[in-house]
């Protein structure tokens, strides 16, 4: 049964991943509030710029988007009413720096006494927020994004318009009279009044052409969950397709239900999710943990080209094709967003590539065959039932962690069948152990142009964005359980081979098929490759909510 929703009251960026809409750069700037009445004249005026989630006519696109959150201390700031702030989630509440050790940021072997210090490649903004030294001044209090498109096909350069409303939130500020100001402490010399994003530019035949990929070179923001109301009917039935929830063969895949992301409206226990008086605070709003994750790509390609070496020995193949084969593993996907589910060898997915015209000569038209796939459902229409062992998706591969689909399910069976030698396969194992811990993925990545050289030093990642009704449920419980722990796939402690902290615990298993005569291989030099320089919780309200803090009516009885 459709949904539907109001979208006019929902932010946009709830509704949809700008990315894949054609706005390939962001600021991010986060401010701090001064003074109450001065925030809420703030408020007032932004609430008209924002971007909300209604459908836009391709003709009348708007050239940058606008939309807005706060962490808990900024809502205190806009003097929200205690009670209703004592509604709010607990790790709301407590921020991501308290979270720490549960995100894995914080040594857990280590007491607060231990770890002092714990914090130092966070970037300054992030060191000096809620730290505790008893100065609010420099306390993030308000996220504003804008994301912008591009202005001339071939170059890198955004759009005119977002410089315009960027120097139209300064003066702002400035006209606030330091009752709201934007923190410019960005980046690891804390010297950026903004956190810089942008899609990834390549080099070819003189012009430079956006990629879909990031910094370690894999296609990314695929298989997006799709929630109920989120599209019109029409592009539901195709737009779920591997990125809702699996139910049965019969049933095929169902969006998720809305509540698992916009609060106020049904979730997958068919409750509401807990909100805090009066309801229509936070209806129609969401939760978003922001974290700025760093990139130490040299490290990455360094420790593949080890590996890759012994991979190749061992198995008896080229060096090439042992890189691309352990990359693939380790993520779950080919570098260009083939699922290995698809295409689980290297033969098989160049096979692939020449079949679906990956490799055409002209770089826009290959560039856009495999945005038209990897944004199909193609790209996201498998599951992991025919797969228990991990012959072709290792279990601890990247992929799987985020996003386990069927393989969590009690009515799979973990072994070979006599009668076929194939592997059980049970067409009725269902996603119900995987729909409750999904969250929506925004953001883009940050760092260099194209053309240069990336080290473990230079300033590249991603800026990213997790979007969930719970923070604890969904973002805590996939960062901690799924990313840093293995035992939900039979790893024991061995992490995430791309995401995980790997200080102690290095190895990553590729399992083999014993048809194909090859031997398992156990990486084991892992590094940590992607460590966190920083982040909140922020609450991402609806229109209704805006103007509420902005007149200041917010009455939790």
């Amino acid at each position: 049964m459709g949904r539907r929703l109001d979208l006019d009251d929902i932010q946009g960026n709830v509704i949809r991943a700008y990315g894949r809409y054609s706005f390939p750069f962001a600021r991010y700037f986060f401010l701090n509030i001064a003074d109450c009445g001065k925030g809420r004249r703030f408020v007032d005026i932004v609430r008209k710029k924002i971007t909300t989630g209604a459908t836009w006519p391709e003709d009348k696109k708007p050239a940058v988007t606008w939309n807005i959150a706060f962490t808990f201390f900024g809502l205190y700031k806009l003097q929200v009413p205690q009670r209703t702030l004592r509604g709010m989630p607990e790790e709301f509440i407590s921020g991501m720096r308290d979270r720490a050790f549960i995100l894995g940021d914080r040594d857990v072997t280590k007491t607060e006494a231990e770890a002092v210090g714990w914090d130092a490649q966070w970037d300054p903004i992030w060191r000096a927020n809620r730290n505790g030294d008893g100065d609010d001044s420099d306390n993030v209090h308000i996220w504003i994004a804008l994301n912008a498109q591009l202005k001339k096909l071939g170059t890198d350069e955004p759009v005119d318009e977002l410089e315009l409303e960027t120097q139209w939130l300064r003066d702002l500020c400035a006209e606030l009279g330091g009752g709201v100001s934007i923190l410019a402490t960005n980046g690891q010399n804390g010297d950026q009044e903004y956190q810089s994003a942008s899609a990834l530019f390549f080099e070819k035949n003189g012009l430079l052409v956006p990629s879909p990929t990031e910094h370690f070179g894999f296609a990314d923001a695929i298989g997006d969950p799709v929630f109920r109301g989120q599209f019109s009917p029409d592009l539901e039935k195709e737009a779920v397709i591997g990125r809702g929830k699996w139910m049965s063969k019969e049933k095929g895949w169902e969006p998720i239900e809305t509540g698992e992301f916009v609060l106020g409206h049904p979730d997958e226990s068919q409750e509401l999710p807990p909100i805090a008086r009066p309801p229509e605070f936070m209806t129609n709003g969401s939760f978003m943990a922001y974290r700025k994750l760093h990139q130490n790509v040299a490290t990455f390609d360094q420790i593949v080209a080890e590996e890759a070496e012994t991979f190749a020995k061992v198995q008896g193949v080229g060096l090439e094709e042992a890189r691309e084969t352990l990359r693939g593993k380790m993520c779950g996907r080919w570098s260009n967003g083939v699922p290995l589910a698809v295409a689980p060898t290297y033969a098989e997915w160049l096979a692939f590539n020449d079949k679906m015209g990956f490799a055409d000569p002209d770089p826009f038209k290959a560039l856009r065959k495999q945005l038209d796939y990897i944004r199909s459902p193609a790209a996201s229409d498998f599951r992991y039932a025919d797969d228990m062992l991990g012959y072709k998706t290792p279990v601890g591969s990247h992929l799987r962690r985020m996003s386990t689909r069927d393989y969590l399910d009690p009515l799979n069976q973990i072994g070979i069948d006599p009668a076929t030698g194939e592997q059980f396969k049970n067409e009725n194992a269902t996603s119900g152990l995987n729909k409750r811990r999904r969250i929506l993925r925004r953001g883009l990545p940050y760092g260099p142009r194209a053309g240069v050289q990336k080290t473990d030093q230079t300033e590249q990642g991603v800026a990213m964005m997790s979007m969930c009704a719970s923070l604890s449920r969904q973002f805590e419980f996939v960062q901690q359980q799924w990313t840093q722990y293995g035992l939900d796939f039979h790893q024991g402690n061995d992490t995430c081979p791309m995401l995980g902290n790997h200080d102690r615990h290095k190895r990553f298993t590729i399992n083999s098929d014993p048809k194909s005569g090859k031997c398992p291989f156990v990486m084991s030099k892992l590094k940590t490759f992607v460590e966190c320089r920083g982040g909140d919780y922020f609450f991402v309200p609806s229109m209704t909510s805006l103007r509420m803090m902005a007149m200041g009516i917010i009455d939790p009885t």
